[in-house]
């Protein structure tokens, strides 16, 4: 039987060993990293610097002291509280949406949702960069999957007329993309996606994690700047990121929700997240959709552009190639205060070990400037790498 000693030395000799940071104060731009000290956060989802806002701070634990800590068992046993239907019909009608469910993470949405909508004799087609919990939800569900290069259209073309000929008349096919990628930080094709969804009769499942809050009218994502919610079969997204809490949720037409009530397992065997965190999450989205939302919004599109005048999200990749590469230039930037981390496979393709920067609305002008400067400095003295090949 192989030791986990070795299997962890196998790690560190390819680059790959993860170790986990111990951060000495809130989730915030300016953070105390242990080992470290003061630094500045450039790590973090917090698009709009929510997560240790005082309004959102007092909110939650208002909430707590309300509604009570805990839901105590599953949302059909005797978890559904007044707090989780209330969320979910002011998201549905954010979202523009018949219905909604939420789970207690991104990840468990994606886990859930796939397999409880396709199974055998269905057909999964996925972007080669889906995150890993759609990997996961489309092998877990039992059908035949498929994964089509990243964003090429041609390409997908002939997968979903390879799925029309392999499924019966009561076959899915399910196309599963983001709308902005969380690691590349790039957009989908989405209208030319759906103009082909339509043609060929399959569904589209869009995961908006890394728009939700950040892009459209009141930060409904990027199906929304594009006016195309409503052809969106399955929005699904999550309160960790630009909402400053956690939590994930999927977005369909009532039949389709009622549907997920009966067979997504991650629903159904898991305890129903606190009442306070969805009262909070509500509260959240409010702001999200509201002035300050927008005002927010601005701020952290003033900050995306500070820093990259190309930048088209709030996740700006910079590619190094190898892993050592990318783990010294993190270590680089950490020893001039600033938290980047090195993103290596299997997170992305070998060959495309990066750094990863991410802006929020918190960020102060200064720091990224700072930042930016620290970045030329960086890659004055790095080899250029070219972008990893794309099969």
């Amino acid at each position: 039987m192989r030791r986990p000693e070795e299997e962890l030395l196998e790690l560190e000799r390819a680059g790959l060993r993860r170790y986990l940071r111990r951060l000495e104060s809130p989730q915030q731009p300016n953070i105390d990293l242990a080992g470290s000290g003061p630094c500045r956060n450039f790590s973090s989802n917090d698009y709009l610097g929510l997560a240790n806002s005082e309004e959102l701070r007092t909110i939650f634990a208002e909430n707590i002291l309300k509604y009570g800590a805990g839901s105590g068992a599953s949302r059909l046993v005797c978890g559904t509280m007044k707090q989780h239907f209330s969320l979910e019909e002011s998201l549905a009608e954010l979202k523009r949406s018949e219905a909604a469910l939420t789970f207690s993470s991104g990840f468990a949405a994606a886990t859930s949702v796939i397999p409880a909508l396709c199974g055998k004799g269905d057909v999964v087609i996925l972007d080669k960069l889906c995150h890993a919990s759609l990997i996961d939800g489309a092998r877990l569900s039992g059908a035949k999957l498929r994964v089509w290069p990243h964003n090429d259209l041609e390409k997908l073309r002939t997968r979903i007329a390879w799925a029309n000929r392999q499924i019966s008349k009561n076959g899915r096919i399910l196309i599963v993309t983001e709308s902005i990628f969380s690691m590349d930080g790039d957009r989908a094709p989405l209208r030319e996606i759906i103009e082909m969804k339509n043609l060929q009769g399959a569904l589209l499942l869009l995961d908006e994690a890394h728009a939700f809050g950040v892009f459209g009218p009141q930060g409904r994502g990027l199906a929304a700047e594009m006016g195309l919610e409503s052809e969106v079969d399955f929005q699904m997204g999550t309160f960790s990121k630009a909402a400053g809490l956690t939590g994930g949720y999927v977005c369909a037409n009532r039949a389709f929700i009622d549907l997920l009530v009966n067979r997504a397992r991650g629903f159904i065997y898991s305890t129903a997240p606190s009442p306070a965190l969805a009262a909070s999450i509500e509260s959240a989205l409010e702001m999200i959709a509201g002035e300050d939302g927008d005002r927010k919004r601005d701020t952290l599109w003033e900050r995306i552009h500070l820093l990259d005048s190309d930048a088209r999200s709030a996740i700006i990749p910079i590619l190094m190639g190898e892993n050592e590469t990318a783990l010294s230039a993190s270590d680089t930037l950490l020893e001039k205060g600033f938290l980047v981390p090195a993103i290596r496979y299997p997170t992305v393709p070998r060959g495309s070990a990066r750094l990863r920067v991410t802006l929020s609305a918190a960020h102060e002008e200064g720091d990224v400037l700072a930042l930016k400067d620290a970045l030329s400095d960086l890659q004055a003295h790095s080899e250029p790498t070219p972008p990893p090949h794309e099969p």
